[in-house]
């Protein structure tokens, strides 16, 4: 069997993809930065970087497929440029070098901010979007990097895409932003919320969509991975169910957050310390990302659980390793 490369797997998703590769015989190789390290997983590692194409062509040499699911996922940064050097033209250069090599499949992982929302049914993969509808850097960048895989896929290289929403679940190492809502509940950071929503998925549905969009997604198709369009209201009553904590009481008005979000933005520009409440994601929370997921239920077999047994994971991890 020809090994099965994996960018992104000293992350979340990334490293779920790879520990579920492995445990289905897969020969997992993972691309990784000189700085970073895959943690628990017994795989063949080849430094490199999205930036550096002679990197990657060594890293895609003799693979039958990919998983690009690395991705510079900050909503905020202090040179901008960065993300779309690492998102936009990094995926250029690793589908180049994937079909210069003769990669069988490249499975393209994008992000459910590039989804176009309805205001009275859940958005999908078939509602019309533009780029001056997405709100920052990352989204932008994202955006723009999944024109490029559809673009490969349409000169007839095999890219399929796939759309996860908002993981939860262990080992989530930074964390991610929604990783960071557990975290902060549970250090009692978040005294109060703001009227918006997520579309909530277990991590490890997530990494199954991966594999089942490798098996059986359409080249150039879009497909969301996710489960359950929560509130952030619902999503911490959940949290203190589970962690049995409280519920915040206060719900923010958006002109608040608004305000916070520009003050604490300015002054990390100043300092070059990361903002508490960075304001794109303020901006995003405006809107409750609510979606479907019928697409990849109804073409991969997709068939996602309830998500309380990802937060009890992610709540259990998180104490566990010295998050909270």
């Amino acid at each position: 069997m020809k090994p099965t490369l994996v960018t992104g797997a000293t992350g979340f998703i990334g490293w779920h993809v790879a520990r579920k590769l492995l445990t289905r015989g897969h020969t997992v190789r993972a691309l990784v930065r000189p700085t970073s390290k895959v943690r628990e997983l017994d795989l063949e590692v080849v430094s490199g970087d999205l930036r550096d194409s002679g990197s990657l062509e060594r890293a895609v040499t003799g693979c039958g497929l990919v998983f690009h699911i690395a991705a510079d996922y900050r909503l905020w940064a202090k040179d901008p440029a960065e993300l779309y050097r690492s998102n936009v033209e990094g995926t250029r250069n690793l589908l180049t070098a994937a079909r210069k090599a003769g990669v069988d499949r490249v499975v393209y992982t994008s992000t459910v901010g590039c989804i176009g929302i309805r205001k009275d049914q859940p958005g999908s993969e078939d509602v019309e979007v533009r780029l001056e509808q997405m709100t920052g850097a990352y989204k932008r960048s994202k955006f723009q990097a999944e024109q490029v895989a559809i673009e490969f896929a349409t000169s007839g290289f095999p890219v399929v895409i796939v759309n996860p929403t908002a993981p939860m679940g262990d080992h989530d190492f930074k964390p991610t932003p929604t990783g960071k809502i557990v975290v902060d509940y549970l250090k009692g950071a978040m005294p109060a919320f703001v009227d918006t929503g997520l579309n909530v998925v277990d991590v490890e549905d997530t990494a199954e969509g991966h594999l089942l969009a490798a098996e059986r997604g359409q080249p150039g198709q879009r497909y969301i991975l996710g489960c359950e369009n929560l509130t952030l209201e619902q999503i911490l009553g959940r949290l203190a169910r589970i962690s049995e904590g409280k519920v915040p009481r206060w719900r923010i008005p958006y002109s608040v957050a608004y305000a916070a979000g520009l003050a604490s933005t300015g002054w990390a520009n100043l300092t070059g310390q990361e903002p508490r409440a960075p304001l794109d994601a303020v901006k995003m929370a405006k809107v409750k990302m609510f979606v479907s997921s019928d697409k990849a239920k109804r073409e991969l077999g997709f068939n996602p659980g309830p998500v309380d047994g990802a937060l009890k994971r992610a709540v259990d991890w998180f104490r566990a390793n010295g998050y909270v």
